[in-house]
């Protein structure tokens, strides 16, 4: 829900917005600064180099350096439309009373009484070993919009799992 909006003209995907935390979003600017301050660079010295090597026609590490600095190009510019189209969220105008983008949710397994803390984040920034799942998710999705007490069930390839909504902040 908050990951991705589309504008939709004559069905055609005319632009993607992606909402970002201030973290997330200079993190994706420094990859950015990375590519193209460092990685172009790279490339182009590869190629150069592989070029100096004699006939181009037959020269296996030209081509392969080539390709690699295509592969990059197109990474570089796919990473600018994200932040060309990148929006900070703004914290401070979030709701608190149910699960949204950016909530910590404590939540309870129904089956097995467990107890499990995340935090809603946007794709991009999600990092299980941290506690941060994606709102795109089947359990972020099934959390989104959820209030304390509410049950969520949320189907997963194994069947459905029941999770109490237990408490939601923000952090």
């Amino acid at each position: 829900m908050w990951d991705s909006f589309y504008l939709y003209i004559n069905d055609e995907v005319m632009s993607t917005v992606s909402y970002y935390t201030a973290d997330g979003l200079k993190k994706l600017r420094e990859e950015l600064d990375q590519l193209k301050s460092i990685e172009r660079p790279k490339a182009s010295q590869a190629i150069a180099e592989a070029r100096d090597k004699g006939d181009l026609s037959e020269n296996a590490e030209y081509d392969a350096a080539k390709e690699a600095q295509g592969l990059l190009e197109m990474k570089i510019a796919k990473m600018e439309e994200l932040v060309a189209n990148a929006r900070l969220i703004d914290e401070s105008q979030l709701d608190v009373s149910k699960a949204l983008v950016l909530s910590t949710v404590k939540i309870k397994n129904q089956t097995n009484g467990m107890e499990m803390k995340y935090t809603l984040v946007a794709e991009s920034e999600a990092d299980l070993k941290t506690g941060k799942i994606s709102v795109t998710s089947p359990i972020g999705k099934g959390l989104l919009g959820k209030k304390v007490g509410e049950i969520a069930e949320i189907k997963v390839p194994n069947g459905t799992l029941k999770f109490e909504i237990l408490e939601i902040t923000r952090e």
